[in-house]
């Protein structure tokens, strides 16, 4: 009978993985086919199932075989990865480095600003039993529940592996690197104890896990929930590509994803430094290329205090204590609640919101708990067939449409195109000290590897029905199709200020373009009143 099926870490079909069933009648021995399918002569009911396959964790799980009810057995590929545990604390406050190796690695905290600054040795770390730093991933669905690495075999206190957040805010990474020097990184935020700065600057966290397909799930591979078989062929297989015209949400509910998986997206190569081009698919829209903008704030000498999106929802950063703040590169993923204390903090109580991105807060998520959320896309396809319902957005469809706050909101011209932006107001403040006039060209340059050619681009927000009636255009993107990102700002009163990029690239650009530069500390220092 069919009792189940063997999947990677990427609920890729494993074939050829040695399975041996055991219960009290004896033991039957099975083999996995292409599909990853493992047929057996066994008997429904409860088993103790070891498996084996080289370059891959054996483990042995304790299972029920049920008809027509296929068991999902999952194994972890020989790697190096890890994450910290929770993946965000305040200073002081203890987490959990959550490392799997399969050999003795070394462990170093570093702080990612201006320049990487190395803070201090972890440690070794190896055990006496042959491959024991090696962990062991939940059968099933486990983008649900998180991986729960370091339960099973670290009951002793002394391997709790905590690591205090240090006394300065900010984005931390830690270095892992084993003996035969294989690398790993991966990031912590680390927000104050209590504020120290007037500016604050949000890490778009929530995205992060949006992106994070460890496990088989993302909210872009699987959104809904894992398909009753594994990965042959994405291509033939998933749903994004079998019907593209369908959209990728076509679902009315979407299962939870868990914070508590490693990040393999946000790594950052050991000497990568923060002038250095960003590399790879997903590295210039997450974490890698928002910590060019921290390097910035540090090169030009603004104080900031760092949080994660979670931290705002949960209320721990409370934006009263604070002059402005910062969201930047790609914060999609937004509550209902961060958007409504965002907002009226603007409002209401004078708020100076910068908004250095693209595609923001283009999706409500809600939080099942602290570390587990769930993304409201829809049933209604991609971009094009909500605006074909009248919504701006999947947030309008839920909430309203956040043009309302930012005064721009994505849509789909201009997509996975880089240009750099054209002055369409030189008068404005904001061009103060640039030179530039009404028609020139600015923000040229740029670290974004994956679609270079300028700071506007990636994705871009533009100025809809929805946006503030007060609002001012500045600068607008040459991307083809009419599809530039178009520069923003907007007095709501109450003495609240908004200023909107619209693009993903343009942090990618802050570091290299001297007038995007410029243009950014102008607004700052207005914001902070300096």
């Amino acid at each position: 009978m069919l009792a189940g099926y063997v999947s990677d870490e990427r609920y890729v079909a494993l074939p050829d993985v040695l399975l041996e069933f055991e219960n009290s009648q004896g033991s039957v021995e099975a083999r996995s086919r292409a599909t990853g399918a493992v047929y057996a002569d066994v008997s429904p009911g409860p088993y103790k199932v070891t498996l084996y396959r080289q370059g891959y964790g054996s483990k042995s799980v304790r299972m029920t075989v049920r008809e027509g009810e296929p068991y999902q057995f999952r194994l972890l590929k020989d790697s190096l990865l890890g994450y910290m545990w929770p993946k965000w604390v305040r200073s002081g406050e203890r987490a959990q480095f959550r490392v799997h190796a399969v050999e003795a690695y070394k462990l170093e905290l570093w702080r990612y600003g201006w320049q990487k600054e190395y803070i201090r040795p972890i440690g070794w770390y190896d055990e006496h039993g042959p491959r024991a730093t090696m962990q062991i991933t939940p059968d099933g669905d486990y983008t649900q529940t998180g991986v729960q690495w370091n339960k099973r075999g670290y009951g002793n206190p002394q391997q709790a592996q905590l690591v205090a957040g240090p006394e300065r805010s900010g984005l931390y990474y830690m270095h892992a690197k084993t003996e035969s020097g294989v690398f790993f990184s991966f990031p912590w935020v680390v927000a104050p104890a209590k504020p120290q700065a007037e500016l604050a600057v949000l890490a778009s966290n929530i995205t992060w896990n949006a992106y994070n397909n460890f496990g088989g799930r993302s909210n872009y591979i699987n959104p809904d929930r894992l398909p009753p078989t594994p990965t042959v062929n994405a291509r033939l297989d998933l749903q994004r590509y079998i019907d593209p015209d369908s959209g990728n949400y076509i679902s009315e509910t979407y299962l939870p994803l868990s914070f508590e998986r490693p990040e393999s997206i946000n790594f950052v190569p050991e000497d990568e430094q923060v002038t250095d081009p960003i590399e790879g698919r997903s590295a210039c829209h997450i974490a890698p290329a928002e910590w060019r903008l921290l390097g910035w704030l540090e090169r030009e000498g603004f104080a900031y205090d760092y949080y994660a999106e979670t931290q705002f929802h949960s209320g721990l950063l409370n934006l009263d204590d604070y002059k402005a703040l910062i969201i930047s590169t790609h914060p999609e993923y937004w509550s209902k609640e961060m958007y409504h204390k965002l907002k009226s903090w603007v409002f209401e109580r004078g708020g100076k919101l910068m908004y250095l991105g693209g595609n923001g807060l283009n999706c409500e998520v809600e939080f099942v708990d602290e570390y587990t959320t769930i993304f409201q896309n829809g049933p209604h396809g991609g971009q094009a067939q909500l605006e074909k319902l009248g919504f701006e957005s999947r947030f309008h469809q839920r909430v309203e449409s956040e043009a309302n706050l930012l005064g721009v909101v994505y849509t789909e011209t201009g997509v996975m195109t880089s240009a750099p932006y054209r002055v369409v107001d030189a008068g404005h403040w904001i061009f103060a000290g640039t030179g530039l006039k009404d028609g020139d060209i600015f923000g040229e340059k740029s670290l974004h590897m994956r679609v270079p050619g300028g700071a506007s681009g990636h994705e871009t927000d533009k100025i809809s029905a929805s946006s503030p009636k007060n609002v001012q255009l500045v600068a607008k993107g040459l991307n083809v199709d009419n599809g530039g990102a178009e520069i923003v700002y907007h007095e709501p009163g109450n003495g609240g200020a908004v200023f909107s990029v619209g693009s993903i690239s343009y942090p990618s650009s802050i570091l290299v373009d001297d007038a995007v530069s410029q243009i950014t500390a102008n607004v700052l220092n207005r914001f902070l009143g300096k």
